[in-house]
């Protein structure tokens, strides 16, 4: 496979969608990208897609105002989507074998896919089926499934009452109607230092 079709193979690993979550059958799905410039330089491996981008791949729609693509020496993959001043970058997907989306938005959002790691920066918001979390700083653990949300930029904690981290988590016990299968949809699970926020 030539390398410029082999990256734009990989960018829907790379820019936002947790890739446990999306649906498998995406992965065979053609990537579609639109923006109003591109810019490939092969030998750095860095791709940076301008303007108005929008990736579809299956059930992955990605939207930001820039992407940049590059690959490390292994070959992993690492995306930035930036949106413009005042909006913000935005995906979704929809989870693997449920009829459910995974879906966020930040001003810039970041995937490593070594380390499958998924950060949203300002006015992050990520919402997996019912439940939704917000903040300035998400980080998703892709291989754990578990979110980390913190009031401040880059992991920082703002004080304050309106900055603070807001959720909503729906109750997983609720009886589910006989016609459906497969159990309850898997929730939003906060990493185990947000269990206890507030030790001293």
């Amino acid at each position: 496979m030539p390398p410029a079709r082999r990256l734009l193979f990989c960018l829907a690993l790379l820019a936002a969608a947790p890739p446990v979550l999306a649906e498998k059958a995406d992965r065979d799905k053609p990537v579609n990208l639109e923006a109003d410039r591109a810019t490939v330089d092969d030998i750095n491996k860095v791709h940076v897609y301008d303007g108005n981008v929008t990736l579809v791949q299956g059930t992955l729609v990605i939207r930001c105002d820039k992407l940049v693509v590059r690959q490390d020496a292994e070959g992993f993959q690492n995306g930035v989507c930036t949106a413009a001043p005042g909006k913000l970058a935005r995906f979704r997907v929809k989870r693997d074998g449920k009829d459910e989306y995974v879906e966020g938005e930040g001003e810039r959002i970041e995937h490593d896919a070594k380390s499958d790691t998924t950060r949203f920066f300002n006015r992050a918001w990520v919402k997996s089926g019912e439940d939704e979390v917000r903040g300035q700083y998400i980080v998703f653990d892709g291989i754990k499934e578990q979110y980390s949300v913190t009031s401040g930029p880059a992991g920082s904690v703002a004080p304050g009452r309106d900055s603070r981290v807001r959720a909503v988590i729906q109750p997983k016990n609720r009886p589910q109607p006989q016609a459906e299968t497969g159990g309850a949809p898997a929730g939003l699970q906060l990493a185990p230092a947000l269990a206890n926020p507030r030790q001293e």
